[in-house]
């Protein structure tokens, strides 16, 4: 495609103007011709089949009908009259009503002449009617020269309003695409369009703006789709292959006496196969001349910090420093504490770097650190300040990546004159199809199975009218030793009416379990932190037995003892969540529950969430499910990656297609690295291009 007549402004074609080209770049961020070939149709009206009457459901389709009117009345209403016409087909009888310009219609509408009608379809009082509908003898209709579905371009209020309709744009794009016809070059290689059976670019554009049937609508979408998931794979792909060649990791050849003697005689428990798997993953990163850039993901209670543990005991047994990142500092104490539990038989510890850690004590654990002394660091995002130095840092573990910024990252690798090797890891699972694409530059493993002794936790889910008998098993619990977490949602659009819930429930609550015989811990997210951070504490050391919270114990709190999670409105939480909060219990050898509280009237995805929770507690699953009823957008704050800003493809629905476009372009990047192959030119050209306009797949295609 010309790349000098695609950047041509909007302005520019005919018809457009400096004024509707302004309200065209504000409404839809359309600014060029390349911006409005790409605006693809929402939808179309498919003005190529004909229906019978008989044909018609009670859908509220647009359908066209062929047929005759045979009757003409006017009906007496409240406010005016209506026109009814009594329209037939071979197949039955329908009526088409009017309700306004009733003469007009009446003189013009001939009897038991041939029609083509076309509109959407109501049912009422056991008949079919179209009101308002298009209408042209059948004679005139078949005069036309050419019948095309019709695309429906997405639109706002303030166009309708400024004159710029879907006639308009439909107009535009016909004449945009007579312009630039000849400009639109193939983007694929050919073997590839011949071996996935694809349509050409050119074709592909034409057909997805005017297609003329449906199976060619079906066509250009696949193609163009498939164009789209294809170049991103590609591109992150490519960033992998040039970060394995370019950037050399610390080669940890020695698999030496820390990691030996911990595995042989410290380990507090036989591994999971699925912990072997990705622990030789790991050992085969380190033992590379690359840098490891590695993705951990593993469910709640996985055992995802042995992993980490043993990674570490490799670095050090290599001669290099390691350091774990964690977004809080109740995770990062949790951390230091499981760490050093694991690593005291041996004699060795972890420094511990919180934004609450005093100078004091933080003067000599720097000097420790940058002197080699120190060799492993577990901390916050203080742990990234410019002050914080290594001897040498080879490892950095950051858990929950997706809550630090790509600058705060970024401050890691420059702890070192070489980046360290990177291990993120996660306890939100991804499903596959969006790791592909937020994470397809990572190599990554999965922990998917529990170690054994964790008994699942049982999840029910229990009406506000049986909140006595759940009052009665929490105390049953208690009497047996256990804790028991109580949360409720915080939704900041509501947030009065949530801090008013919370205060409602602690109240009810506090007066059910009185004390001195139960103490009750409050956490919310208008507490100062220091008020926070003590009535975690008390929870975390058994003094209360209740914690009533809002989703602020998400991630971070570790009480094995707590057997119990009551989580009210769970109606109104989203499934990954609801999957973190059930996390929170399930930690220790005893049998948890997970008990969520709902009304009896229920929306079908809240249904959906509930029966979903209930049934299983695989993580996997649940993100699945919940990407299903989310979409991409919404999961895990991706709307902020621009991998997922997709003109066409849904990673959702159009998983398949998205493993054939990584799977075809990880083949092409091995055999051809350098996309050196005549065949891959246009290859190498647009994702030369690509680099310039922030890998828009769409840019001058």
């Amino acid at each position: 495609m010309h790349p000098q007549r695609l950047h041509t402004e909007i302005t520019f074609l005919k018809g457009v103007g400096p004024g509707r080209a302004r309200l065209l770049s504000q409404e839809l961020g359309v600014t060029t011709y390349q911006d409005l070939l790409y605006l693809f149709p929402n939808r179309y009206i498919d003005k190529t089949r004909f229906y019978t009457i008989s044909q018609l459901e009670r859908n509220s389709a647009e359908v066209q009908i062929v047929g005759q009117v045979v009757h003409l009345k006017t009906v007496e209403q409240k406010k005016g009259k209506r026109l009814v016409a009594t329209f037939r087909d071979p197949t039955g009888e329908m009526e088409l009503v009017w309700f306004r310009s009733h003469q007009w219609f009446r003189e013009r509408i001939a009897l038991g002449e041939p029609y083509v009608v076309y509109g959407r379809v109501n049912w009422y009082a056991g008949t079919y009617s179209m009101a308002h509908p298009e209408m042209e003898l059948l004679r005139k209709f078949e005069q036309k020269p050419r019948i095309r579905m019709q695309p429906i371009y997405p639109s706002t209020e303030r166009l309708s309003r400024q004159g710029v309709t879907n006639r308009l744009i439909a107009q535009w794009m016909a004449q945009l695409l007579g312009e630039v016809e000849a400009d639109l070059t193939e983007t694929l290689p050919g073997t590839l369009l011949e071996s996935l059976g694809l349509v050409g670019k050119k074709k592909a554009l034409i057909q997805i703006h005017f297609p003329d049937s449906q199976a060619d609508l079906a066509r250009a979408q696949a193609r163009l789709k498939f164009e789209e998931l294809f170049y991103i794979q590609l591109a992150l792909l490519a960033k992998k292959q040039q970060r394995k060649l370019k950037i050399k990791g610390f080669a940890f050849q020695q698999v030496g006496d820390h990691f030996n003697r911990f595995y042989r005689e410290h380990l507090p428990f036989e591994l999971t196969d699925a912990q072997k798997r990705v622990i030789r993953e790991i050992r085969a990163d380190l033992g590379s001349q690359a840098q490891m850039n590695r993705l951990l993901q593993g469910d709640v209670g996985s055992g995802k910090t042995i992993v980490a543990v043993l990674a570490m005991l490799l670095a050090l047994d290599n001669g290099y420093q390691a350091c774990l990142v964690a977004p809080t500092e109740i995770l990062a104490q949790q951390h230091h504490q499981a760490v050093c539990e694991l690593l005291e038989p041996m004699g060795l510890s972890a420094g511990l770097l919180t934004g609450s850690v005093k100078e004091k004590d933080r003067k000599p654990m720097l000097e420790a650190l940058l002197s080699g002394e120190l060799p492993f660091l577990i901390g916050t995002h203080a742990v990234l300040e410019d002050r914080v130095r290594f001897h040498n840092l080879g490892l950095a573990i950051i858990d929950e990546q997706h809550r630090f910024g790509v600058a705060q990252r970024a401050r890691l690798w420059k702890k070192n004159t070489s980046p360290p090797h990177i291990l993120v890891m996660t306890a939100t699972p991804i499903p596959r199809t969006l790791a592909m694409s937020l994470y397809g530059d990572l190599d990554i493993s999965v922990i998917d199975t529990l170690p054994p002794g964790r008994k699942p936790v049982k999840t029910v889910f229990r009406k506000d009218a049986d909140r006595l008998k759940v009052f009665r098993f929490m105390k049953d619990e208690i009497a047996k030793g256990r804790q028991v977490y109580v949360v409720y949602p915080l939704i900041q659009e509501s947030e009065a009416l949530d801090y008013k819930d919370l205060m409602d429930g602690f109240e009810s609550i506090s007066r059910e379990f009185p004390q001195p015989q139960y103490q009750v811990s409050i956490v919310h997210g208008q507490m100062k932190p220091e008020d926070k951070e003590f009535e975690m504490r008390r929870f975390v050391k058994g003094q209360t037995q209740i914690m009533v919270a809002t989703t602020v114990i998400e991630v971070g709190v570790n009480v094995p003892n707590a057997s119990v999670m009551v989580i009210e409105s769970a109606e109104r939480f989203g499934l990954s969540q609801l999957h973190q909060l059930r996390g929170r219990v399930g930690r220790g050898a005893d049998q948890s529950y997970c008990i969520l509280m709902g009304s009896d009237k229920l929306s079908e995805d809240a249904r959906t969430r509930l029966q979903t929770m209930c049934r299983t507690n695989d993580g996997f699953e649940i993100a699945e499910t919940d990407l299903k009823l989310r979409g991409p957008g919404d999961l895990m704050g991706t709307q902020q990656s621009g991998v997922l800003s997709l003109r066409i493809a849904d990673v959702v629905k159009d998983g398949e297609l998205l493993r054939a476009a990584r799977h075809h372009a990880a083949h092409l990047l091995e055999a051809d690295p350098q996309l050196s192959h005549p065949d891959n030119r246009v290859v190498r050209d647009k994702m030369a291009r690509m680099e310039v306009f922030k890998n828009r797949w769409d840019y001058i295609s």
